[in-house]
């Protein structure tokens, strides 16, 4: 089972929507965050506003809320990963940045690799991975199926493939360590219910940012392949 940290966060009050202030709030009290991260994704945030008007990198609505619907909602697979973890974080069809780009934001010492296909997408996470200073972060330009397999010491994938489809295509990439992060909307429990064969240790922890939505945490058992 994986262990997560405590991290001391503010309570929201009973069915209450968290604000853009309790956004903020919420990573200054992450283990790590220092002004420089605040500032990165602070980059991050005014790039996205500008880059939308451009390409529908995310909902013209959800900006409104952008502290909360993405960085947040990124920032918040975090606490599920112990900080010691060295090898690559390999983010899955990173396309506007999420989870990705926040996550090397307030961790830029740790090597992310975001795969994304499409080339306007690839474009732009690269200049805003400029922009933002992240040295140690890299775009991976390409389909995952054409990506080298390496051992990566989490996974995550937000809005990627069904559960099902997305373990038959990145499993490579896990060794019995590997933590997987998957936000997964409404669909969480149901994508968990619904898995056959694989041999997991995953459960669904609730998300932050909207209490109809589930994260999907855990781990593989035994690594790669399917239980017969």
């Amino acid at each position: 089972m994986i262990t997560t940290p405590e991290v001391p966060i503010s309570e929201v009050p009973g069915q209450d929507v968290p604000t853009e202030e309790w956004a903020r709030d919420w990573l200054r009290a992450l283990p790590g965050c220092d002004d420089a991260a605040m500032d990165r994704l602070a980059v991050l945030v005014d790039m996205l506003r500008e880059e939308n008007q451009r390409q529908n990198l995310v909902s013209a609505r959800s900006l409104d809320q952008v502290w909360l619907r993405h960085i947040v909602d990124s920032a918040q697979l975090l606490p599920h990963v112990p900080r010691e973890t060295t090898l690559p974080w390999l983010d899955l069809g990173t396309g506007a940045g999420f989870p990705g780009l926040v996550v090397a934001a307030l961790r830029p010492d740790h090597e992310v690799l975001m795969v994304e296909s499409r080339a306007r997408r690839i474009e732009w996470l690269e200049r805003a991975r400029i922009a933002m200073g992240l040295e140690k972060a890299r775009v991976i330009g390409q389909r995952l199926e054409l990506v080298e397999s390496q051992p990566c010491g989490v996974i995550s994938a937000r809005a990627f493939a069904p559960l099902e489809k997305l373990l038959a295509l990145s499993s490579r990439f896990s060794t019995s360590d590997t933590i997987w992060l998957l936000p997964k909307g409404q669909s969480a429990s149901q994508e968990l219910q619904d898995l056959r064969n694989w041999r997991h240790v995953f459960h669904v922890e609730q998300s932050l940012t909207d209490p109809q939505a589930g994260v999907i945490v855990g781990t593989l058992a035994g690594g790669k392949g399917k239980s017969r």
